[in-house]
């Protein structure tokens, strides 16, 4: 069977390389910083030539989430927001022009307004949902759009190939975060996106316990763009978080199908609650950007909020401190499941809706446990959330 027909589970698995003749299911992680020659050709012309440029296991995970994303070239990072960083500052420079999304993660919004600021360059926020409606705020100096579907917090999904095509009509680079989608779920490279990253940390390594990031495209010269930046600021991945993401990597398919359907069974419960005002979660039919997420994506996954109804007093705090299987924890994709109030990290364009919501935003991952279980312990919850 020729690789590229197989299934995208089936490529994940088989990325290995021929290791000087050895191959072993998993790559040696070699924890180095010192990499020595016997001459001064090696020295100094060939690769790599430093531990901080990456090893054996370094290379193997760039291969995996080349055929992950349907990328050509892949360039890793030390977390998700380092990637994004490392993204956005190869395609802008001083005097430029940067728009991103109202919804994209907190941290990279930040990086956007406060570093790139700093860096002479101008950034913008637009609305998620304005499609190809976003050329009205194209200037002469805008250089790169940044993305993320669904949006952080609120789950928004953007018209990613209205944009597209309103972008490269003007030589302006897309860039787009894929974390909630995976690779699996979303193909950001095949709508014409430029560059895709993600948070490695999130479902790739699926556990929890490392830090990673990718920034990937299918365009030899951004690559030589991104991969000048990275060096020029010494990124790297430590060779411990790239064995975990690659190994996370082998079990995401059968991992996702588990959070999606657990996702969406406890997003149907809540739906009916009557505590709660709204689930945003876009794999719903009721979610205002329903088709469009069927368009672009081939699933869901554990993540995405709730708006409760206006809380008596304290009420907050007593519903969270009744819950015993979810933890009040930042970041997610893990095998289990988290509940955040979202509220003190909601900072969105005046006018936006999230400021007509009826009562507090919770983000919620679902994890791998049984969902009857996780139904009893948001009851216990609710219970305490209404008392007086």
């Amino acid at each position: 069977m020729k690789k590229d027909e197989a299934a995208p589970e089936t490529r994940l698995i088989h990325t290995r390389a021929d290791r000087l003749g050895r191959v072993t299911v998993n790559p040696p992680v070699e924890r180095a910083s010192t990499v020595l020659f016997r001459d001064e050709a090696g020295l100094y012309g060939a690769k790599p030539t430093y531990g901080r440029m990456g090893l054996t296991v370094h290379r193997e995970l760039e291969a995996a989430m080349g055929e992950l994303e349907g990328a050509t070239h892949t360039r890793l990072a030390g977390n998700g927001l380092q990637a994004c960083a490392l993204a956005i500052a190869s395609v802008v420079s001083s005097g430029d022009h940067l728009l991103f999304s109202d919804s994209i993660y907190g941290p990279t919004a930040r990086f956007c307004e406060r570093r790139l600021k700093a860096m002479g360059i101008e950034a913008e926020r637009f609305d998620p949902r304005s499609g190809g409606e976003i050329a009205t705020l194209f200037r002469a100096n805008t250089k790169a759009v940044f993305l993320e579907a669904p949006g952080s917090l609120t789950f928004e999904i953007t018209d990613t190939p209205a944009i597209v095509a309103a972008a490269s009509q003007r030589g302006i680079r897309t860039i787009l975060d894929n974390t909630w989608g995976a690779g699996l779920l979303h193909q950001p490279l095949a709508l014409g996106v430029d560059i895709c990253v993600q948070a490695l940390t999130k479902y790739a390594v699926g556990h929890a316990d490392a830090f990673g990031g990718a920034v990937m495209t299918r365009s030899s010269g951004l690559y030589t763009r991104i991969a000048a930046a990275s060096e020029d600021w010494g990124i790297t991945l430590a060779p411990d978080d790239a064995y975990l993401a690659l190994r996370g990597l082998r079990s995401l398919h059968t991992r996702l199908k588990a959070h999606e359907a657990a996702g969406l069974d406890m997003a149907h419960w809540l739906a009916a609650r009557p505590e709660v005002a709204d689930v945003l979660h876009p794999g719903l039919p009721g979610s205002p950007d329903h088709e469009l997420w069927q368009r672009d994506f081939t699933g869901s996954n554990g993540l995405f909020s709730i708006i409760l109804n206006p809380v008596p007093e304290g009420g907050l705090e007593r519903f969270f401190a009744a819950l015993s299987l979810f933890s009040l924890g930042f970041s997610w994709g893990g095998f289990e499941s988290l509940i955040i109030p979202c509220d003190q990290q909601l900072e969105r364009m005046k006018g936006s809706w999230t400021d007509t919501r009826a009562g507090p935003l919770l983000r919620l991952h679902i994890g791998l446990e049984a969902t009857r279980d996780l139904k009893a312990d948001l009851e216990a919850g609710f219970k305490a959330l209404a008392k007086a």
